[in-house]
């Protein structure tokens, strides 16, 4: 998989790795890296040609984005907007649980787009790192560790669950013939990883100003 998608600005988007574009009717949670608020754009353009995926999707990104110019749109699509910090964390991850069950599978929901990193990367590295010093992990330049309470949220509201000795497929199978059709639960985990040329990203405001002359971005699946 390499196509070569235009952007605005004339700055193309190099498409690399696995393809996806047969998971768009299954569900699926997606981890993007996270460098800026152009991420956000890079991916949904990205997305356009992958089937039904972007009427399907779910979203969960940062309170300050319910300010921008497209959150009143992502308020009536149903995304979710998340506070960062300690004080918020744990009411956070109950909204977040409750706005899943109330949303995802009634809106007919597919893949849920989240970035587990919390944050951009030039904000987190430093505290990344440190961590990871002491907790012995690896020390990362390139993308932060991940902070897990939404993703466990997720697969825990959203993964297959077992009934009557079935897990996922198998479940489903039997209930589809019993009661009608019936959510299988998230199938498919995608990565993707954003790499914009000399580790420099772009922000929202470089897409409408072309504050830099056009470079290509790097999108890889897997």
């Amino acid at each position: 998989m390499c196509p070569l998608t235009p952007l605005v600005l004339s700055c193309p988007v190099m498409e690399w790795g696995d393809d996806v574009r047969p998971l768009s009717e299954e569900e699926a949670m997606v981890i993007v890296n996270h460098q800026a608020t152009g991420d956000v754009c890079t991916l949904m353009m990205c997305l356009q040609d992958k089937g039904t995926v972007v009427r399907k999707m779910m979203w969960l990104m940062d309170h300050v984005f319910k300010y921008t110019n497209f959150g009143l749109v992502s308020l009536i699509h149903g995304d979710f907007f998340i506070r960062q910090g300690k004080a918020y964390r744990d009411k956070q991850l109950i909204y977040l649980k409750d706005h899943l069950d109330r949303y995802y599978h009634s809106r007919d929901r597919k893949w849920i787009v989240l970035f587990p990193e919390g944050g951009f990367l030039r904000k987190r590295r430093e505290t990344s790192q440190a961590f990871a010093k002491k907790n012995s992990l690896p020390h990362l330049t390139h993308v932060t560790l991940p902070r897990l309470g939404a993703t466990q949220v997720i697969l825990k509201t959203l993964g297959p669950q077992q009934e009557n000795g079935c897990l996922g497929t198998e479940a489903s199978t039997v209930h589809r013939s019993q009661s009608g059709s019936k959510p299988k639960g998230l199938q498919w985990v995608v990565d993707v990883t954003i790499a914009y040329s000399k580790a420099r990203p772009m922000d929202i405001q470089t897409w409408i100003f072309g504050y830099r002359p056009p470079t290509v971005t790097h999108v890889h699946y897997r």
